[in-house]
């Protein structure tokens, strides 16, 4: 698969539920580029090989609709200046660092060998 060029494995997430959220939304993300295999020309490396509209990679697919056209309109507006909220105190640490769930990860395994070692019959 391509994880790494859709950007599976690139999130920290905090919960399982975000991870499968992600998983879906690279899924999802999956399918459309296969969808705009037709609609998309073939940008490719010098040292690539021309391919066929309905026979390019996801990443040529992904590389020729990165790109927006260069006559459209910009639709937002100029920034507001804006002070910052009121958030955290300077000086003052994080007391609770949030956990993070790896994407990948399915089972707990042990943390030591101590531990790995009494597991094992």
């Amino acid at each position: 698969m391509i994880k790494q060029t859709l950007g599976w494995t690139r999130p920290k997430l905090r919960t399982p539920e975000a991870a499968d959220r992600w998983t879906r939304l690279i899924i999802t993300a999956h399918t459309q580029l296969r969808l705009a295999r037709p609609l998309t020309e073939d940008l490719r490396r010098p040292w690539e090989r021309p391919a066929e509209p309905n026979r390019l990679t996801l990443a040529r697919v992904r590389r020729g609709v990165q790109e927006p056209p260069p006559n459209l309109p910009c639709p937002a507006r100029v920034p507001k200046p804006t002070r910052p909220g009121p958030g955290r105190p300077l000086g003052s640490k994080n007391q609770r660092p949030a956990t993070r769930y790896d994407v990948g990860k399915t089972i707990k395994r042990p943390e030591t060998i101590v531990e790995r070692d009494q597991a094992r019959p």
